[in-house]
């Protein structure tokens, strides 16, 4: 079980460290729509589980962030707008965090970094000067390196957030984004990602891929 008190913590610590001021409004009150955002019916992967991975990742990668409080109000927005039938839900999020952080007592400047690194979780594809944009996209990934368990209930609860995807249909479109996947020269970009999931996580793709060959 998520605990969603410890969760209310994490979230308030990094809205009060980007916005400086202690003044603004009760960060409670944005953690609370958030949480019911990720916990909504039709989430099987994108849940409150998923932001906690991403969340403990970035905890790993933070020494290669420029502002980790940034990167991790970044992560809780990331998924805000979760509808698999729709391709436009990092833009919907991103937009989301750029109505609430100003209202919450962020700086434009920093709703707006948040919101880049929302955008950018649409490509996964982070410059060699953007390490805030590398931990979060290493952060969101990090699941394609898991143990084979843990990896096979994330591609069945992606198959199920996709239930309404015919079998053929899927198969098709989950093996071109796995080869998509592959053929990139780096899925990881902080050293740490490097080191510790690239292989990991290239074996995992590999295999999935191959169960989804006819």
């Amino acid at each position: 079980m998520v605990d969603l008190d410890a969760l209310r913590v994490r979230f308030s610590h990094a809205l009060r460290s980007v916005r400086g001021a202690d003044d603004g409004p009760d960060p409670a009150l944005y953690a609370d729509d958030l949480l019911a955002r990720w916990q909504e019916p039709q989430r099987r992967y994108h849940t409150l589980a998923h932001l906690t991975a991403v969340l403990d990742h970035v905890d790993v990668l933070e020494k290669y962030a420029d502002d980790p409080d940034v990167v991790r109000l970044a992560a809780w927005f990331h998924d805000a707008v979760y509808l698999p039938e729709r391709s436009e839900n990092e833009e919907r999020s991103a937009r989301i965090a750029e109505r609430a952080l100003p209202e919450a007592g962020v700086a434009q400047g920093k709703a707006a970094e948040v919101a880049r690194l929302v955008r950018l979780t649409v490509t996964h594809d982070p410059g060699a000067d953007d390490h805030d944009g590398q931990v979060l996209c290493d952060a969101d990934l990090a699941i394609l390196a898991a143990p084979p368990a843990a990896y096979a209930a994330y591609t069945a609860a992606v198959r199920e957030e996709y239930g309404f995807v015919p079998n053929d249909a899927f198969r098709e479109g989950r093996s071109a984004i796995l080869r998509q996947l592959l053929e990139l020269p780096r899925l990881f970009r902080t050293p740490y990602g490097a080191a510790e999931w690239e292989a990991t996580a290239r074996y995992n793709l590999a295999a999935e891929l191959e169960m989804l060959s006819p």
